[in-house]
């Protein structure tokens, strides 16, 4: 992958000129090639590849924060934002103290993981077939200035549960997470695709978010967050692998956002034949429509 589809974009004067906060999105930093996963779906990057991509970011001029701080950068609008960065990390996996944060640390950059609270324990533990995390190992992390967030319990797809147990999601994380770290957590990274076509269910999610404590959420939406945004819903730059040089700074500088328009109408569409599909199966059943939002046995938060 290159700039190749982003050139003519970028000559057409497409990209946006008005700054915005990248925040990039990584899981896995290991050899692993995923050959059985298109290079849009990859979700680890090899070591030597990340070190490269610090190494660009600070030959751009680019300093990271955490997660918190670039929020409030980016709410600011036009000031420092346009040279700062966060880098995120989703799922908790080991690598990312034994590979990713000694390469951080080499280029000068910090991070924000979001822990699957499942998964972390005071023994080794794995998640999608690897090792994560252990809290003594992220409490380290946090001393040495890592943030941290919550990924749910046990990722689950929450569009699919329950609004009890997309509750029970966000409280227990939470409430774990702060009693390990000694410390507030307000931030949350939504597992798996948000589901932005079901404005119902996004709403009501966001409330709940609210009313657990939450002040900002990031998801898999592709693109960098402005001044403005929604911070319940918060843009990311995926990032693996692939990443060439010519993509990796068509990322940040806002040339791979117009890839947001597709993501949303394709997710659209499937939600609508997911519904025309379901309803006309229930007619012929007899059971009621499909509900554009999960059940439950309590009203909406």
């Amino acid at each position: 992958m290159s700039l190749y589809a982003f050139r003519p974009l970028m000559e057409m004067n497409v990209v946006s000129s008005r700054r915005a906060l990248p925040i990039l999105m990584y899981h896995s930093i290991s050899e692993d090639a995923e050959p059985n996963n298109s290079p849009y779906y990859k979700t680890t990057t090899r070591p030597d590849v990340f070190a490269q991509h610090l190494r660009w970011l600070n030959d751009e001029g680019f300093r990271s924060v955490d997660l918190e701080k670039g929020i409030h950068i980016a709410q600011q609008g036009e000031g420092e934002c346009g040279k700062v960065v966060v880098i995120t990390f989703d799922d908790g996996f080991r690598d990312f103290y034994d590979s990713a944060f000694p390469t951080l640390q080499i280029h000068g950059h910090t991070a924000t993981v979001f822990l699957p609270t499942a998964f972390i324990g005071e023994s080794r533990q794995a998640f999608k077939g690897r090792e994560c995390l252990t809290w003594e190992e992220v409490r380290e992390l946090r001393a040495r200035g890592i943030q941290f967030g919550s990924h749910s319990v046990n990722h689950p797809v929450l569009y699919e549960t329950s609004w009890g147990e997309i509750e029970n999601q966000l409280a227990l994380s939470k409430k774990r997470l702060e009693l390990e770290l000694g410390e507030k957590v307000t931030s949350f990274a939504y597992p798996y695709a948000f589901p932005q076509q079901d404005q119902r269910f996004a709403d009501a999610f966001k409330k709940l978010l609210r009313q657990q404590g939450y002040r900002h959420c990031v998801t898999t939406m592709i693109g960098r967050v402005q001044s403005g945004d929604d911070l319940f819903s918060l843009k990311r730059l995926p990032m693996n692998a692939c990443d060439d040089k010519p993509l990796f700074l068509a990322k940040l500088s806002g040339a791979y956002d117009w890839l947001a328009w597709p993501q949303s109408w394709s997710k659209t569409i499937r939600h609508k034949l997911r519904q025309v599909v379901h309803n006309r199966s229930d007619a012929r059943s007899g059971k009621p429509p499909l509900k554009p939002f999960p059940s439950s046995e309590n009203s909406l938060p």
